[in-house]
C-alpha cells in the first residue's frame, strides 16, 4: 500500500489541515511553532511501528477536551487515502467479488478511541460504474474491428455499421457520466441497447458480429457490480486492509543518543509509561539501541558490580575471580555488540568508515567513535550532531520497522536541522535513495532540504488567523495580509534563489520549461534569432527549468507577477506533456490557453519533444559522440524525420548495446547550442527558422 494523501482534523493545534498530497518524498515547510510536528504525529498514530499510543490529554484540542473525553463516539483525527498494490487489489476482489477498478483506492481513518475505519470511495454503488471501464471495452472492440473481415454479401456493411454503433456509444457514455466520472444503471442499459442491431444474428464464420456480442456481454457483466456489496462492508476485507497498512516510523532530533548513559536511569525509564518530551524520545532510542545490539542494560549493570569498600577485608579469592569473570563476559558482550553496530552501519551509510566501541564503567555506559580519517576515539556527543542524528535515526528505523521496513513510511521531524548546509543537500539526496523502498514525509524550515527538482513535493505549513495549523500547496509569495504564510514559504523561495534573483526576474518574461536541456536549446535559439534580427524582444526572456512536468504548476504560481500575470509554459507533446497541459488549463491556467504552448504546435510532429525543433544536421555532432563505439551502422542512416528523435536515439542505443550516460540529454543540448552559435544558418532550413521565429513571437 502506498499513501496518496492524508488529512488531520481536530488534533492538537490542527483544526483541519486540508488534504496533503504525498509523493515518494514529501516536505512540509514552516517556521517554528507552525505545527509541522503535529501533522506528523497524527499520521504516526494511524499505525505506529512502535509507541505512538493515542493520549487524549495531549492529543485532543484543549478547547474540546472536557466535551470529548467521555463521549461515546470519539472524533476522527486522521484520514488517509492509500493506493493498493495489484496483489492487494486481487486479494480484495477475491474476498468481495468487487470490480478491480473499485478496489484500487482505500480510505483509512482513526478516531481518538483507537478505532480504525475502512472505506473504498470508488465502490459506492449509488454513484454507478466508472466510465473508464466502459470506454476500455469500446476502445478494445474498435481496435479488434479494424482487422475483422465481413462474410460476403450476408454481412455487407456490418463492419461500418458496428464501428458507427461504437462511436455513437462513446458519445452517449461521455454525455451520461456524472461529475464523479460514472454512469448509472439506466444509462448503462441504453448503451447496451445500442448493440442489439448488430448482435441479433451471427453468420457462420463471422468475425465482426462475435466481437460486438462479446462487447455486449462484457457491458452486461458490469451491471452485476451495481448490486454487489461494497468491499468495506465485508469484515474480512476490513481486516485485510488494516493488516496491510504500512507501519509509520516517527523520528525527531530529541531522540539523538548521548555518548554517556547512566544505566540505573536507563533501566528505570525503560519500565516507565509516563514519560514525555525529550526524556521519552531519548529513552525510545536507547531501547532500540540495546534491542538492536542484543544487550540487556540490567545484565550489563549487574556484570559490572564491584566489591564494596567495606567488604574489602572479607572478600575471598573466589569472589575476586567471579567478579573478574563477570567483567570479562561484559567486555566480550560489549565488543561483540560494537562489532555488530559497526558492520551494519557501514552497510547502510556509505559516507564514512565509522567504528563504534561500547564501554562500561560501573554504572556508566559510553559510546566511542573513530573513523579512518580520525583514528583517535572520541565520545559520540563530541562528534558532529549530524553523525549523532544519522546513528540514532538508523537504529530507530531498523528496529521499529524490522518486520516490514520495506513498506514503512518514515516521518522525520526537522531531519538534519543541525547539519551543515552541504550535508543537508547530501541528506536530501539520501532521502531520494531511501524512498525507493520507503515513502518519506519530513518537516523542515531549511531551504537546503528542499529538492528544487521536485518543487511540487513541497507543502507550506502556517498558522491561520484563528491560530490553527493549516497547509497549502500554493508556493506563490503571499500578499501582505498573509504574512504568516509568507514566513513559511520563504524557505522555498530561498531554495529557488528567488530572494537573490528577484531583481533580475523583475521586468523579465519568464518561460517555464521541463528541464535544463530545454533551457540550453531555447537560450541558443534566442541568441540566434536576435542576431539574425528576426526578433527584437522588449523584455529579457528567461527560461526557467522545472525539473519535469510535475513541478510546473507550483513553479508557475511562484513566478507569477504581482498583477497575477502567469509565465509562459512550453511543454513537450509526449503523453506527460499533454496530460499536464490538460491539468493546467483546467486549474491555474484556466482561460489562459495562449500561455501554455506545446512543441507540436510549431513543427506538426505528434509526440514531439524540444529536440524535434532542431534538424539532424545540428544534432548529429553530439549524437555521433554518443555512438563512437558503433562501427557497423550510422544513426543518420536509420533516422526517420517523421518520428520523435529521442525515442530513436534510445532505440539505436539499445540495438547496439550502448549505455547512454546519465545526463546525456543535457550534454547533447550543450553541444548543439555551441554548434548553432558557431555555425549560424549553415545547418538550418528556412522551415526550421520559421518555426523558431513563430515560437518566440508567441512568447511576446
Amino acid at each position: 500500500m502506498k499513501i496518496i494523501r492524508y488529512k488531520v482534523t481536530n488534533f492538537r493545534s490542527v483544526r483541519d489541515s486540508g488534504w496533503i498530497d504525498c509523493d515518494d518524498v514529501t516536505t512540509l515547510i514552516g517556521v517554528n511553532e507552525a505545527g509541522k510536528s503535529n501533522l506528523l504525529l497524527a499520521l504516526w498514530k494511524l499505525n505506529p511501528a512502535q509507541g505512538g499510543a493515542i493520549n487524549p490529554l495531549q492529543d485532543m484540542p484543549r478547547r474540546h477536551y472536557a466535551e470529548w473525553r467521555d463521549a461515546e463516539e470519539k472524533p476522527v483525527f486522521i484520514k488517509t487515502l492509500f493506493e493498493l498494490s495489484p496483489e492487494e487489489v486481487t486479494q480484495v476482489v477475491k474476498l468481495s467479488n468487487a470490480i478491480p477498478a473499485n478496489a484500487r483506492f482505500v480510505e483509512v481513518s482513526r478516531d481518538f478511541s483507537g478505532q480504525r475505519f475502512v472505506y473504498f470511495p470508488d465502490a459506492t454503488t449509488a454513484s454507478g460504474i466508472p466510465v473508464e471501464l466502459v470506454r476500455d471495452i469500446i476502445a478494445a472492440t474498435l481496435e479488434q474491428l479494424s482487422t475483422a473481415v465481413e462474410m460476403g454479401k450476408g454481412e455487407a456493411g456490418i463492419k461500418v455499421k458496428s464501428q458507427a454503433v461504437l462511436t455513437e456509444t462513446t458519445s452517449l457514455v461521455e454525455a451520461a457520466q456524472n461529475a464523479a466520472g460514472r454512469i448509472n444503471e439506466k444509462s448503462l442499459n441504453e448503451v447496451i441497447q445500442h448493440f442489439s442491431g448488430v448482435t441479433s444474428s451471427i453468420l457462420k464464420g463471422s468475425t465482426v458480429a462475435p466481437l460486438m456480442l462479446q462487447a455486449k456481454k462484457k457491458l452486461e457483466g458490469l451491471k452485476t457490480a451495481l448490486n454487489k456489496p461494497a468491499p468495506h462492508s465485508i469484515e474480512e476485507v476490513r481486516k485485510l486492509v488494516v493488516a496491510k497498512l504500512p507501519s509509520f516510523v516517527y523520528y525527531s532530533n530529541y531522540g539523538n543518543l548521548d555518548s554517556e548513559i547512566y544505566l540505573p536511569h536507563v533501566i528505570k525509564n525503560l519500565s516507565r509509561t509516563d514519560l514525555s518530551g525529550t526524556t521519552e524520545a531519548k529513552t525510545r532510542t536507547l531501547r532500540v539501541l540495546f534491542d538492536f545490539v542484543g544487550l540487556d542494560p540490567k545484565e550489563i549493570l549487574a556484570l559490572g558490580n564491584e566489591v564494596k569498600p567495606e567488604q574489602y577485608q572479607e572478600v575471598t579469592e573466589k569472589q575476586i575471580q567471579e567478579v573478574a569473570e563477570k567483567k570479562k563476559e561484559r567486555d566480550v558482550l560489549l565488543q561483540s555488540a560494537s562489532s555488530l553496530l559497526t558492520r551494519k552501519f557501514r552497510e547502510w551509510w556509505k559516507q564514512g568508515d565509522y567504528t563504534f566501541r561500547f564501554a562500561a564503567d560501573g554504572s556508566h555506559f559510553r559510546i566511542w567513535v573513530s573513523d579512518n580519517l580520525r583514528p583517535d576515539e572520541i565520545e559520540l556527543e563530541n562528534r558532529s550532531t549530524g553523525l549523532q542524528w544519522f546513528l540514532s535515526f538508523y537504529l530507530v528505523f531498523l528496529v521499529e520497522s524490522r518486520d516490514a521496513h520495506e513498506g514503512a513510511v518514515l516521518l522525520l521531524d526537522e531531519a538534519g536541522s543541525s547539519l551543515h548546509p552541504i550535508a543537508q543537500k547530501d541528506l536530501s539526496k539520501f532521502f531520494e535513495h531511501l524512498a525507493t523502498t520507503n515513502q518519506i514525509i519530513n518537516t523542515t524550515h531549511s531551504p537546503f532540504l528542499i529538492d528544487t527538482n521536485h518543487i511540487d513535493r513541497a507543502k507550506v505549513v502556517f498558522v491561520d488567523d484563528d491560530g490553527f495549523t493549516v497547509t497549502s500547496s500554493d508556493l506563490k509569495a503571499p500578499q501582505a495580509e498573509q504574512v504568516r504564510q509568507g514566513r513559511s514559504v520563504y524557505a522555498v523561495h530561498a531554495a529557488l534563489n528567488l530572494s537573490i534573483s528577484e531583481v533580475f526576474l523583475q521586468g523579465c518574461l519568464s518561460v517555464i520549461v521541463e528541464g535544463t536541456s530545454d533551457q540550453y536549446y531555447l537560450s541558443a535559439v534566442k541568441l540566434f534569432l536576435i542576431g539574425e534580427k528576426l526578433i527584437a524582444p522588449h523584455q529579457e526572456i528567461v527560461f526557467v527549468p522545472s525539473g519535469g512536468v510535475r513541478g510546473m504548476q507550483s513553479l508557475a504560481s511562484i513566478l507569477s507577477t504581482k498583477e497575477n500575470q502567469l509565465p509562459f509554459i512550453l511543454l513537450d507533446s509526449d503523453k506527460s506533456g499533454l496530460d499536464m497541459r490538460t491539468k493546467l488549463l483546467s486549474d491555474l491556467y484556466k482561460g489562459n490557453d495562449e500561455q501554455v504552448l506545446q512543441v507540436q504546435e510549431f513543427n506538426g510532429l505528434a509526440q514531439a519533444e524540444i529536440e524535434d525543433l532542431f534538424p539532424l544536421a545540428l544534432l548529429e555532432f553530439g549524437i555521433n559522440k554518443l555512438f563512437r563505439a558503433v562501427d557497423d551502422e550510422a544513426f543518420e542512416d536509420v533516422y526517420d524525420a517523421k518520428q520523435p528523435i529521442i525515442n530513436q536515439i534510445q532505440q539505436f542505443a539499445a540495438k547496439h548495446r550502448v549505455p547512454l550516460p546519465g545526463g546525456w540529454k543535457v550534454g547533447l543540448a550543450k553541444q548543439t547550442k555551441t554548434r548553432l552559435l558557431q555555425r549560424g544558418r549553415r545547418d538550418l532550413t528556412e522551415e526550421v527558422i520559421a518555426a523558431w521565429t513563430a515560437l518566440f513571437q508567441r512568447f511576446q
